[in-house]
């Protein structure tokens, strides 16, 4: 589900927008992997009764498991790593909902942290230092940290200088853009404006 267009300001455009990297559930999932092992010991008891005794209370922690992975699913679906013209939002929760907005303007610097399999998945975590009470905002499992870094820092470069947007990037890290593509209508249109200044100071200039 993408982000809702209504929410944006008039004028506003996105250029990114993202959901955590699939390494999110990492953590979840391996919890799983010791509860798996031990049913499958369970299962191979050769008594009936220590084999029920043990298949009941492991089976109600598996319906538990289950059930918190399928919350952590909703979050995942529920998380929104956006970038704009304007801004940088994050949005986070299923019930409790978390957001987090930072103007482009008030943003000092941006680094990014990856690991050595964090690099071989394209994942990691981003740090935002803004001029603002809380300082520095973290983003986890963040998907291609360092290109999303470059794309926060030219992000209104390009779309006011007439430059062409990094779709090839985009495109790679699986952004879509709907029906249209509002990053290149975003470029065309700056294009197009600084043709038409350049022919008017042309016109307006002294033969």
């Amino acid at each position: 589900m993408p982000y809702p267009r209504h929410l944006l300001n008039e004028g506003e455009q996105i250029s990114l927008d993202l959901r955590p990297h699939w390494w999110f559930f990492s953590r979840h999932i391996l919890t799983g992997i010791p509860l798996f092992i031990a049913l499958i010991a369970a299962t191979q008891i050769e008594s009936d009764t220590l084999s029920k005794v043990a298949l009941w209370p492991l089976g109600i922690i598996a319906i538990v498991w289950a059930g918190w992975l399928f919350v952590k699913f909703l979050e995942w679906t529920r998380t929104h790593f956006i970038v704009t013209t304007d801004r940088v939002i994050f949005r986070t929760g299923v019930i409790a909902r978390h957001g987090v907005e930072i103007p482009h303007e008030r943003i000092n610097n941006i680094n990014f942290n990856q690991k050595i399999f964090e690099r071989m998945i394209g994942a990691g975590d981003l740090e935002i230092e803004s001029a603002g009470k809380d300082g520095v905002s973290t983003f986890e499992n963040v998907r291609h940290p360092d290109g999303v870094q470059q794309e926060i820092s030219n992000d209104f470069v390009w779309i006011f200088a007439g430059g062409t947007p990094p779709n090839a990037f985009l495109k790679k890290i699986g952004v879509g853009f709907g029906a249209r593509d509002v990053t290149l209508e975003a470029s065309k249109e700056a294009k197009q404006a600084d043709a038409e200044r350049k022919q008017l100071a042309h016109a307006a200039a002294p033969n």
